[in-house]
C-alpha cells in the first residue's frame, strides 16, 4: 500500500517481541488454526490460473507487504513468511521502475528508507531532491539505479523503532523484481500444493510515466509472459490512480481494484489532469458504478469503512460496504497492524509505541461491515481474528 495510509511514520520504542502465531513448517500451520492454510481447494487448482476472486475465502486475509510485522517488507523473507503463517493472498509487489525499465518491488521509488544504500559510497552522488506526486522528497530513487546497480543493495527494516525486532534481518534479502516475484508464486504454488496468490500495486505511475517508463505496459507484458493476464489469474492488480487501472483494463484481463485514500484527497493523475473530483465523489454511488465499469474492486482505507472522530476514536460505519456491494465491486481495505501507534486510542494497550494494542477487537469491528478482506502486517494475527469473527467467538482481555 501506499504513502496515503495514516500514522506510517509513527516512532517509538521498547517493545515485546512476539510472534502472534508459531509458524508450524511451511505448510502454514498456525496454532492449529483450523482453515489458516489450511484447505488446499481454495484459490483454484495449482498451475498459473486460480478460480477467480470468488475462489478466495471471505473475509481474505491478505499478507500486507508479505508479514511486514515480522520482516523487513517486499522481501522473499517477508513474502515466504506471510505464506507461511497462512495469508491468504500476499501483496508481492509495490512495483516502481529501475532507469533500464525493470519493475522493482518497492513501497516507494525513494529507497533511502528501505534498503542499505546510504552505505554505499559509490552512490553518495545519486542522493537528490525530487517532485514525488507534489511532495518535495530526498534521497535515493529507484528510476536513477539500473537493475545490476539495485541488485547490491540489501533490504532493511523501515519502521525500526516500531519494530526493533524485524532489524534482526536487516541485510539478509536483496529487492525482488517483479519477474522474480511471477516466478516465486509458481515455485510456490507447486511447493505448498495450492495456489498462492499476489496483490501487486503500481506505485506512482502518473510520476514513472512522465519519465518514461510507463508501469502498466511493462507489468501486462510480464503477466502475459507468465500466462497471468487472464479473468481467472490468481493475480489482483491495484492502485490508487483511477486512470491506471483504466488503462490496465484495456491491457490485461486480470482482476482490478482501485485504492482510494482519505475522503478530501485528490488521487494524483486527477491532479495532473485538472479533475477536480476527490475521493469523496469517487465514493459516491456515482462514483462507485463509474469505478465497477473498470475494476472489480476497491481497496479503501479503513476510516472510509469506519470513520475516526476527532480524537482517532471509531465511530459508526458508512455505507460504503453497502454500497459498493450494491454494484458488484469487492472492499479489501487496508491496514491493521499490531502496534499502538497505528491503534485507535481506545485499543492501544499502555503508552509504548511497539507494545501491542487490543488489534483483535478492532479486526471484529471491520469485520462485521461486510467487508471482503482487510490488508494485515500480521497475517497470523488476521487469521485468529478471522477464526473468532467466523466462529462467533470474542476473546475477553
Amino acid at each position: 500500500m501506499g504513502t496515503q495510509e495514516p500514522d506510517e511514520q509513527a516512532r517509538g520504542a521498547g517493545r515485546r517481541a512476539v510472534l502472534g502465531a508459531a509458524v508450524l513448517g511451511a505448510g502454514g500451520a498456525v496454532l492449529g488454526l483450523p482453515g489458516a492454510a489450511g484447505a488446499a481447494g481454495y484459490g483454484g487448482a495449482a498451475g498459473g490460473r486460480g478460480g477467480g476472486l470468488k475462489s478466495l475465502p471471505v473475509p481474505t486475509i491478505v499478507g500486507h507487504r508479505g508479514a511486514s510485522g515480522y520482516r523487513p517488507e517486499h522481501t522473499f523473507g517477508s513474502y515466504d513468511l506471510a505464506l507461511d503463517l497462512g495469508a491468504h493472498v500476499v501483496e508481492a509487489g509495490d512495483l516502481v521502475s529501475t532507469r533500464d525499465g525493470h519493475l522493482v518491488c518497492r513501497h516507494e521509488p525513494e529507497i533511502g528508507g528501505t534498503t542499505d544504500v546510504a552505505d554505499h559510497p559509490e552512490f553518495a552522488g545519486r542522493r537528490t531532491t525530487k517532485s514525488l506526486d507534489g511532495v518535495p522528497t530526498t534521497g535515493w530513487f529507484t528510476e536513477d539505479f539500473t537493475l545490476a546497480e539495485l541488485k547490491r543493495l540489501r533490504a532493511v527494516e523501515r519502521i525500526p523503532a516500531n519494530r526493533p525486532h524485524s532489524t534482526l534481518y536487516d541485510g539478509r534479502w536483496g529487492i525482488p523484481t517483479f519477474e522474480e516475484v511471477l516466478t516465486w508464486q509458481d515455485e510456490q504454488t507447486r511447493k505448498r500444493g495450492r495456489q498462492v496468490w499476489i496483490y501487486p500495486e503500481l506505485k506512482h505511475p502518473t510520476y514513472f510515466r512522465k519519465l518514461g517508463l510507463g508501469l502498466e505496459e511493462r507489468a501486462a507484458k510480464l503477466l502475459r509472459k507468465y500466462g497471468k493476464d487472464r479473468k481467472n489469474s490468481p493475480v489482483i492488480l491495484q492502485s490508487f490512480e483511477p486512470t491506471s487501472i483504466q488503462r490496465l483494463n484495456k491491457l490485461v484481463d486480470t482482476p482490478l481494484v482501485v485504492l482510494l485514500s482519505g475522503a478530501n484527497t485528490r488521487p494524483w493523475d486527477f491532479v495532473e489532469a485538472g479533475d477536480p473530483r476527490t475521493v469523496a465523489d469517487l465514493v459516491t454511488k456515482k462514483g462507485l458504478r463509474e469505478i465497477a465499469s473498470y475494476a472489480q474492486g476497491i481497496g479503501p482505507t479503513v476510516d472510509l469503512v469506519i470513520p475516526k472522530d476527532a480524537n482517532g476514536d471509531l465511530t459508526e460505519p458508512s455505507s460504503l460496504v453497502r454500497d459498493a456491494h450494491a454494484v458488484g465491486l469487492i472492499l479489501h481495505p487496508y491496514t491493521v497492524r499490531n502496534e499502538n501507534p497505528f491503534l485507535p486510542p481506545k485499543f492501544r494497550k499502555g503508552t509504548a509505541a511497539d507494545a501491542y494494542g487490543d488489534v483483535f477487537g478492532l479486526f471484529q469491528a471491520y469485520f462485521a461491515t461486510g467487508i471482503d478482506g482487510i490488508f494485515t502486517d500480521n497475517p497470523d494475527t488476521g487469521l485468529l481474528a478471522r477464526e473468532d469473527f467466523l466462529s462467533g467467538r470474542h476473546v475477553n482481555r
